[in-house]
């Protein structure tokens, strides 16, 4: 382990400590209505939006009403990208005249892109045309993240408000999220990434001469290449901060493109974890008690370093085959080391794994190397992230409020240890919420469980699998945790792009999205309809040390007898495969 590689990571996490408290007292003071120094630029047009849309924004709705907006404004999200998709090639701002998308494929990134998670089964560059990109696929990056934002804050108000139906109003939240949070802060970053030269143009693709002539396939002789380029400065500026991660470009963000230098690479990384980690001081703030916040982070945190850890030593230690064959895999002055298989030099062994685990952790899905070239224990760090409900910061919004369901549970099984009724935040715990609870946690396990057995069990299935052995299974499960969690990386080696895992794989992707949002909104109205409980001798801190080794000891063990048994026959057993003598 190089001291370079400590120094990256400890700049990484200490700028990010540093964004959080500013950044999530902001969001605490637009979401509690209360002014901003935006206000006076950005609330004229808040106003108009609302005026343009007949919304009142002194309107509260109950958590049924709520979730009906949500409802509604998926489907209309889905509509609308499914149609500019298939009728791209009859709209503008198609320079290279792609043709429509496939219907199959068509349906998987609509819902793909409705419901935050930004799976992609198609190469960008060959497939979405300029308009597509921006009006499909941008406008849905604001709104999927601002409704995930939306809900988290209608559960907080749920914990805040005592004896009313109402929690808020989504279409307020909604517009508020977008306006003052997303959009200021994607404008600041797209212009620091076109200063590092991400590409930001509405040029047709550049026909550029080879530096030395090649032959193709059928042996004719090849003097030229066609680079894409295109608005994609805009696109990965809130694609990194509302933990979409839908590339640009084929390649996602090891495209010399997208993530052009070491300044873009920690830009980019630290947007994928700004707003997921200051909503955690959000909540702290907004429920009255900061302690709250820091001891949720405290637990993601806990994890995220566990999980960065074993990724970044799995990959420095490099391929135990090519050790047995004497290969040096030492780092040293002249060689990074470690496996640098699928990964780029600019960036390395350390901010690889890093963005590997910090995209898997915050539901994001960018990429800036190949998580299927990782050793069989590097790969299984973000792919248990992932499994673990993408609750270790999570998507913006849907973490947090993910990581309180777990928080729950955690008070409930504590009381059931010293036989009182269960509390958290002056709330009591009863049976609505518990199951409300499991369905949060349980769907998204069953849907990942169940595809993945149909996908290794069918011929159809099975028949894109280009890897054989538990690899190819850790690929097709990998799919399924990406999907049914709504983080939308992938491992290659998989087609996907077929209409069985397209249509698999979108399913799994709207219940990983409406199943646990809608769940989550129930409890929300039902801890609204219920009187504060002050504290009392038998009630459990819920900001203390203790507290936060229960949470953990939560979702871990939650996590390794959920997929424990699908782990054993992927990435473990091809672990001990490698280290065979």
């Amino acid at each position: 382990m190089t001291p370079n590689a400590f120094l990256q990571i400890g700049l990484y996490v200490g700028v990010l400590l540093v964004c959080i408290k500013p950044l999530g007292l902001y969001m605490a003071q637009v979401y509690s209505g209360q002014a901003t120094f935006l206000g006076r630029f950005v609330g004229p047009v808040e106003r108009l939006i609302y005026r343009l849309c007949g919304v009142d924004p002194d309107a509260e709705m109950s958590w049924l009403q709520y979730a009906t907006a949500v409802l509604m404004l998926s489907l209309v999200s889905f509509v609308s990208v499914y149609g500019i998709q298939r009728l791209q090639g009859l709209l503008p701002l198609n320079p290279e005249s792609l043709s429509a998308v496939s219907s199959d494929s068509s349906f998987n990134t609509a819902v793909s892109f409705t419901t935050n998670t930004n799976w992609q089964g198609y190469g960008g560059e060959t497939t979405m045309s300029y308009l597509t990109q921006m009006l499909a696929l941008n406008v849905q990056n604001f709104l999927s993240a601002a409704g995930g934002m939306a809900v988290l804050v209608a559960l907080v108000r749920g914990f805040t408000r005592s004896n009313t139906e109402s929690i808020g109003n989504f279409w307020v939240d909604l517009v508020r999220g977008t306006l003052y949070i997303l959009l200021p802060l994607s404008l600041v970053l797209a212009i620091a990434l076109v200063s590092q030269g991400v590409v930001q143009t509405f040029s047709s693709y550049e026909e550029v001469a080879l530096v030395e002539a090649t032959v193709n396939a059928d042996g004719e002789s090849v003097m030229t290449q066609k680079i894409a380029v295109g608005p994609a400065a805009s696109q990965i500026a809130i694609k990194q901060l509302g933990t979409n991660g839908g590339g640009f470009f084929n390649v996602n963000s090891s495209h010399p493109f997208e993530n052009p230098t070491p300044i873009s690479n920690f830009l980019e990384l630290l947007a994928i974890l700004l707003i997921p980690a200051s909503l955690c001081y959000t909540f702290g703030e907004m429920v009255g008690d900061r302690r709250q916040g820091w001891a949720i982070l405290a637990a993601m945190s806990f994890i995220f370093l566990g999980i960065l850890v074993l990724t970044w030593t799995s990959e420095q230690q490099g391929n135990p085959v090519l050790a047995d064959l004497g290969v040096d895999q030492a780092a040293s002055e002249l060689q990074p080391g470690g496996n640098m298989e699928g990964k780029e030099t600019r960036f390395g062994i350390v901010n690889s794994a890093l963005w590997a685990v910090a995209t898997t952790s915050a539901s994001n899905g960018s990429v800036n190397s190949m998580h299927d070239s990782y050793t069989p224990l590097g790969g299984l760090g973000p792919m248990w992230l992932m499994q673990l409900g993408e609750v270790i910061f999570g998507g913006v919004g849907s973490g947090l409020y993910g990581m309180l369901v777990f928080a729950i549970v955690a008070v409930f099984i504590s009381g059931l240890m010293v036989g009182r009724t269960p509390e958290y935040l002056g709330k009591k715990i009863g049976a609505f919420e518990m199951k409300m609870a499991a369905l949060v946690i349980l769907l998204p396990c069953a849907m990942v469980l169940l595809g993945t057995a149909s996908a290794v069990v069918t011929d159809t299935g099975r028949a894109s699998v280009f890897n054989p052995g538990p690899h190819g299974f850790s690929e097709v499960l990998y799919a399924f945790s990406s999907a049914g969690n709504n983080n939308g990386s992938a491992f290659a080696g998989l087609g996907a792009n077929t209409p069985f895992y397209n249509g698999m794989l979108g399913l799994a992707m709207l219940v990983g999205r409406f199943w646990v949002m809608l769940p989550v909104l129930a409890i929300a109205g039902s801890l609204a309809v219920k009187k504060t409980v002050p504290a009392g001798a038998g009630t459990l801190p819920t900001h203390t040390p203790l507290f936060v080794v229960l949470l953990v000891a939560i979702v871990v063990v939650v996590g390794a007898l959920s997929f424990f048994p699908a782990l054993a026959l992927g990435p473990i057993v091809e672990h001990l495969l490698s280290t065979a003598n």
